[in-house]
């Protein structure tokens, strides 16, 4: 706290912003929950994205998405609020996300759970904490360049909120904060999305070594998927 006031009085807080989106639930293996996925997005508060916003904004307009909440899955499923949307239009929705995504500056990381190698959920938090603390332990000198950290969460999974709470605090007791937030406040909520979709796409792929149908009928191949989406995401990773 001394730390943020003295930046505070010099006119320059550091504030770094961590976006949490997750995939899977807590509950025991199964074949279609094989994985338990959490995404990050750090974004460094001092890089602007209002242009890339307002870019994204204008663009989904003009297909008469004003103040659009975009949700990956369920566009590529073609469920929920994109079922009357051709397959055209989910792409091109789609791919709107995807290029703010490559061209904002962030950072992102994906932690992956296996959970066939879980007992139980004890096993499920115990293996997310250790990740999460590894992650933090070997970047230390990345955060700490931050005067303040803020974790952007909806609350989807209290078990979640529980851990990221926890093992942050513990790291930055003095300069973390946690809100709660809705996927419609903020573009880089929903990119957080995106990116965990990809990462539980990826990773399905290579245990079922083949796309789901929906999934074929998007990105048209497997080759296709990793050249144009997983690759080119990957320059972003932590």
């Amino acid at each position: 706290m001394a730390g943020e006031l003295l930046a505070i009085l010099r006119g320059r807080v550091k504030e770094l912003s961590i976006f949490v989106d997750e995939s899977g639930d807590f509950g025991k293996y199964s074949e279609n929950c094989p994985y338990y996925i959490i995404s990050l997005v750090l974004h460094n508060q001092e890089n602007c994205i209002k242009e890339q916003v307002s870019k994204l904004d204008s663009s989904l307009a003009d297909m008469g998405l004003i103040n659009h909440t975009i949700h990956t899955g369920p566009l590529i499923r073609r469920e929920k609020s994109y079922v009357t949307y051709s397959l055209e239009d989910r792409i091109k929705i789609f791919n709107k996300l995807f290029h703010f995504t490559r061209n904002v500056d962030i950072k992102y990381k994906n932690f992956v759970i296996e959970k066939r190698q879980c007992k139980n959920i004890l096993d499920i938090n115990a293996t997310i904490s250790k990740q999460l603390s590894a992650f933090i332990k070997e970047n230390l000198e990345y955060f700490n360049k931050y005067d303040r950290i803020i974790i952007y969460y909806d609350n989807g999974q209290i078990q979640l909120t529980n851990i990221l709470v926890s093992i942050f605090s513990t790291f930055f007791t003095d300069n973390f904060e946690f809100r709660n937030v809705l996927p419609c406040d903020y573009k880089l909520f929903q990119l957080a999305d995106l990116i965990c979709t990809l990462a539980l796409i990826s990773h399905k792929l290579k245990l079922n070594k083949k796309l789901t149908q929906s999934e074929l009928l998007f990105f048209k191949s497997a080759n296709k998927f990793k050249k144009n989406y997983k690759k080119q995401i990957q320059r972003k990773s932590f």
